[in-house]
């Protein structure tokens, strides 16, 4: 079998080969930015050109970058795009069946004020909603919510979107992990660890200003005690279960217990001034009264989701489901390539029973039964799915591909080799290369698959430790999240502000700045202050290094907070039971 040396600097000048290495990414930059192209037409662009640098400028074999290609494009489509199927679908029975709607009013029926109607919508439950489901989900759910309650259109895709920045780098399901593990080789529940110790700060600090834009310092001070409960709890449980429990379900457990907390606190406390916009339209939208047992069967799927994905990830049961996998010898590629002195080997793992997307499903299986789903609707909503999902599933297996050949050809060493020129202040700049990477392609998964071996890359070459900034990466991109043109047109489109794109642009810019400075000054601490911080490298075992949630019996655990979440929300909702007609319209 003939094989190949990976070259690193081509052309024996640093700043040509990375200019070269480059050509990719600023095609991609320039397709989605600026002329705007499809995503998965601009994604299938980019790999033919990154296939055209890796054979002219760095004399790779047509057949290994072909190869490296394919092999990359299957990594997207499973694990990852196999967690999108299955996760947007598990979404979608509840919106199909009516569920979705009962979840709705549970929420907004807990408080009339509009500060507070936004810490539990658009901070709390739309990360409840990209940890299940991700990829825009959150902002267009929330941010509809939002203006049926009455707030200023603007004000709620704006709101929906800084608040979804907290949450983005576990979203649908940790797969923007999931995919740097993949990437970088580093064992994912390592770096899920890391921007564990990272997006606390930042979570504890949007509820502060997410009030702040909508009321001023004024109006934070009268409720201060309840964004210190919001972001609190959120930003405490985000560290904990990224910690101890893995990256799959850091957002869905935070929403959680961020929201029993604050449910629970404005049972005992209530602002002495309900704040609304002035001038604000109006209401309309009317908050149903459900009983204990329909809001208990409305979140069941979810609860489901939880308890499957936790008790999935055990390291006994996993031992026990990874016996089944399928291991497929990459031929032409496995043992072609020579990185370092040494031949590459090059196996796809296919774990098609211990994949969490596998998980997933069996939770969507489970919930056909809870809510009487036919088979035939079943099986007609999952394939509407699938059609749903054909574009971005295109997008995601074309950006991997365009990564491993970008890895495999030498590309991504040579631009991180490159990056060593901004020495030290190289992790303050890798949040930027991250908030980049998402403002480029709208997703942290995609620019985690850019990324993350040249993030691995450079900070070995510079004696830092690689999962710091592989983190940062992850990190950094969520603040992009809300400029990123995708995430614009998810929030104008749900809030009926299409052609106001420029505008939406120009309200969310500098927040987004803003948090990637606070990421940046972060990992900059913890690169040469806060060292302790930062874990020890652990490189993945399993392809797509899906993390588990070690502590036994964690699925028990937050089974209780959720049915102690659920029952709450039930009976308050059941207290309650009256339409915003009947609140008043007083400001402070």
């Amino acid at each position: 079998m003939e094989t190949w040396t990976q070259v690193i600097n081509p052309f024996n000048n640093l700043g040509i080969s990375a200019l070269v290495s480059s050509i990719p990414i600023l095609f991609l930059f320039f397709a989605l930015a600026i002329v705007k192209m499809k995503g998965h037409v601009a994604g299938l662009a980019t790999l033919v050109i990154a296939n055209l640098v890796a054979i002219i400028a760095f004399q790779m074999p047509s057949g290994l970058a072909v190869y490296s290609s394919i092999y990359g494009a299957m990594t997207g489509l499973f694990p990852i795009g196999w967690i999108v199927i299955t996760a947007v679908f598990l979404y979608q029975l509840t919106v199909k069946t009516g569920q979705f709607e009962i979840i709705k009013d549970s929420i907004a029926s807990v408080t009339e004020d509009r500060r507070l109607q936004a810490l539990l919508i658009a901070f709390s439950f739309g990360a409840f909603i990209e940890g299940a489901a991700g990829f825009g989900t959150p902002v267009a759910i929330t941010a509809a919510m939002l203006v049926g309650l009455g707030f200023n259109p603007l004000y709620a895709a704006g709101i929906c979107l800084i608040a979804n920045t907290a949450p983005v780098a576990f979203g649908g399901i940790g797969i923007p992990i999931v995919t740097a593990g993949a990437v970088s080789g580093i064992d994912a529940h390592v770096i899920g660890q890391m921007v564990g110790r990272q997006l606390p700060f930042l979570s504890f600090f949007v509820p502060f200003w997410l009030v702040f834009i909508m009321s001023g310092w004024k109006g934070v001070k009268e409720v201060m005690p309840a964004i210190l409960v919001s972001g609190g709890s959120f930003a405490i449980a985000q560290w904990f279960s990224a910690s101890y429990m893995g990256p799959l379900l850091p957002d869905i457990i935070s929403a959680l217990v961020s929201i029993i907390c604050l449910v629970l606190f404005l049972r005992v406390w209530k602002p002495k001034n309900i704040w609304r916009f002035p001038e604000e339209p109006p209401r309309t939208m009317q908050i149903k009264k459900h009983t204990a047992g329909e809001v208990l069967k409305a979140w069941s799927p979810f609860i489901i989701l939880t308890i499957m994905i936790a008790d999935w990830g055990v390291n006994s049961v996993k031992a026990i489901l990874d016996k089944v996998t399928i291991l497929i010898p990459m031929t032409g590629l496995d043992q072609a390539i020579i990185v370092g002195g040494e031949p590459m080997a090059v196996i796809y793992k296919f774990n098609w029973l211990s994949a969490a997307g596998t998980a997933i499903l069996l939770s969507a299986i489970i919930t056909a039964f809870i809510l009487k789903i036919k088979p035939a609707q079943f099986l007609a909503i999952f394939f509407e799915n699938l059609k749903n999902l054909r574009y971005a599933l295109l997008t995601i297996a074309s950006v991997l591909g365009f990564a491993f050949i970008a890895n495999y050809s030498g590309m991504t060493p040579t631009l991180g080799k490159a990056f060593t020129v901004t020495g030290i202040l190289f992790p303050f700049m890798s949040a930027f290369l991250g908030w980049v990477g998402v403002f480029i392609t709208g997703s942290d998964t995609s620019s985690n698959a850019l990324f993350g071996k040249m993030q691995l890359i450079t900070a070995e070459s510079m004696d830092i430790n690689p999962v710091l900034t592989v983190a940062t990466n992850s990190s950094g991109g969520v603040a992009a999240k809300m400029i990123s043109p995708q995430s614009i047109a998810v929030a104008t489109a749900s809030c009926g502000l299409v052609g106001r794109e420029a505008e939406l642009f120009r309200f969310t810019f500098k927040h987004s700045i803003f948090f990637t400075v606070i990421i940046g000054i972060i990992a900059f601490l913890q690169a040469y202050v806060l060292e302790w911080m930062v874990p020890a490298v652990k490189m993945i075992t399993q392809e797509g290094g899906q993390a588990a949630a070690n502590a036994a019996g964690g699925g028990v655990t937050i089974l209780a907070l959720t049915l102690l979440f659920i029952l709450l929300l039930g009976l308050y909702a059941n207290k309650q039971g009256r339409s915003l007609d009947k609140f008043n319209v007083s400001r402070g």
